[in-house]
């Protein structure tokens, strides 16, 4: 961590890592394929779930980026009992987490979709994939948590396998639970639900199997109890990154909310966009993932050069990624849209919507790796910021307005707008972090 030449270290630590994320991707994407070979409507409601799933990985991403950093600067300033309360209290953590969804995927999984729709066949499928999504999430938050753990102690391979496995075991079990293949029941939506879970905890055993071989920390029960003071430095950057994921549920909730005025088709298509862009940030959040751990050591040691080298370093990464992301989407949307037996109205929508927001790729790609330097050095809650501003304070007002002014397809520049504030707004946080964190080091000869 502070002595490989940094070029090659961010490589070996995010490669990995953005891998594992385009696996995961490709099963998102493959997930509603599947789901779309059973209907429109099952697609509709997958697509209107997506807020609470992402809600759910909201709370457990956050909570271990919040480990991650902290056990990152502990490993870094040597401080070894330290780092490995805040491994073991991280997995306490996403075990009450797990506690909370399950209680309210029992009460409420009906009922926050009646503000969408009250067509009873939309509301059961939504409800069953949203219970069981929630109820059977242990797997996810233990396993989450694991891959970060072995991430901030440079180990990028096996968090890599082990999403592999889980992605790879949800692909082969989601035909199979939806169509009923092999003497299995058909289970529609209900099925893709079911195959997430079980991917999600044949990844978390694999995942705990790997940490208890790690050298630099231990799973050790006298550790589990939570302490405040190890609580209150994950959840400093925890609370921050679970707020900006977060929001993104009340982002796609507010923006179905807005276009499902006109028609189910209209929703289908968000979702469908959201699945299909997770292939292009996915990778980007992968990279965040290997440099956040880089920068968070090399800060607790103090060595800003090497900072500044992994931010360069990412940020070419990154801007080629979203270029690339950018030339798809706007040259072969129908393509993109056939993958998901689309229907007529989900070209006409689709195409301009894809075309539309793909022009905010670069900023996006741009914003989100100069914010890895936020949660690295225990400022996550600048990030937080950020992401209120780009999705709430700007997005779902000015995707408001546009719908109400010049329709529909009008609303995805409410994208490109956002996200050019979002990266008016990052430019700005970083100066700002740079001169009060990162420039006082180099001034000590560092």
């Amino acid at each position: 961590m502070g002595t490989m030449p940094v070029p090659r270290l961010v490589i070996s630590m995010s490669t990995p890592i953005m891998f594992s994320m385009l696996v995961q991707a490709l099963y998102n994407i493959v997930d509603s394929i599947f789901v779309s070979m059973q209907s429109e409507m099952a697609l509709t409601a997958v697509s209107l779930a997506f807020p609470i799933q992402n809600l759910l990985i909201s709370v457990a991403v956050g909570t271990s980026v919040g480990m991650n950093s902290l056990l990152s600067r502990k490993l870094g300033s040597k401080e070894q009992v330290l780092a490995e309360k805040c491994a073991n209290n991280g997995l306490t953590l996403a075990f009450i987490s797990w506690g909370v969804f399950a209680v309210l995927g029992l009460l409420f999984s009906r009922k926050f979709y009646t503000l969408f729709t009250d067509d009873s066949q939309l509301l059961s499928m939504c409800a069953s994939y949203t219970m069981i999504c929630l109820v059977i999430s242990l797997g996810m938050f233990i396993d989450i948590m694991c891959e970060r753990i072995m991430q901030a102690t440079g180990d990028t391979i096996h968090p890599m396998i082990v999403q592999i496995t889980g992605a790879v075991t949800n692909i082969i079990l989601d035909p199979i639970m939806i169509f009923g293949l092999f003497g299995f029941p058909k289970l529609g939506v209900t099925g893709a639900a079911v195959a997430t879970v079980i991917g999600q905890h044949v990844s978390c055993l694999l995942a705990l199997h790997f940490v208890r071989k790690n050298p630099e920390v231990q799973i050790r029960r006298k550790y589990l109890p939570l302490e405040k003071e190890t609580v209150k430095g994950i959840y400093a950057v925890g609370v921050p990154s679970i707020i900006m994921q977060s929001i993104g549920t009340l982002m796609t909730t507010g923006f179905n909310k807005i276009i499902i005025a006109y028609g189910t088709s209209a929703v289908a298509v968000f979702g469908v966009y959201f699945k299909l862009q997770s292939f292009v940030f996915m990778p980007i959040f992968g990279l965040n993932s290997g440099m956040i751990p880089v920068m968070g050591y090399n800060y607790g040691a103090r060595k800003p050069r090497r900072i500044i080298q992994t931010q360069k370093t990412g940020m070419k990464i990154s801007l080629t990624i979203m270029a690339i992301g950018f030339i798809i989407f706007f040259l072969f949307p129908h393509t993109l849209l056939s993958w998901f037996n689309a229907s007529e109205e989900m070209y006409r929508i689709g195409e301009i919507a894809l075309r539309r927001i793909s022009f905010c790729f670069v900023f996006a790609g741009f914003s989100i790796t100069l914010m890895s330097l936020f949660q690295a050095i225990g400022d996550g809650y600048l990030s937080m910021i950020i992401s209120v501003t780009r999705q709430l304070v700007v997005l779902l007002p000015a995707a408001y307005l546009l719908s109400r002014f010049w329709g529909l397809d009008a609303v995805w520049y409410a994208f490109i707008i956002a996200e050019i504030s979002s990266f008016i707004l990052t430019i700005i946080f970083y100066r700002m972090e740079y001169l009060r964190k990162i420039k006082p080091l180099e001034t000590k000869g560092k």
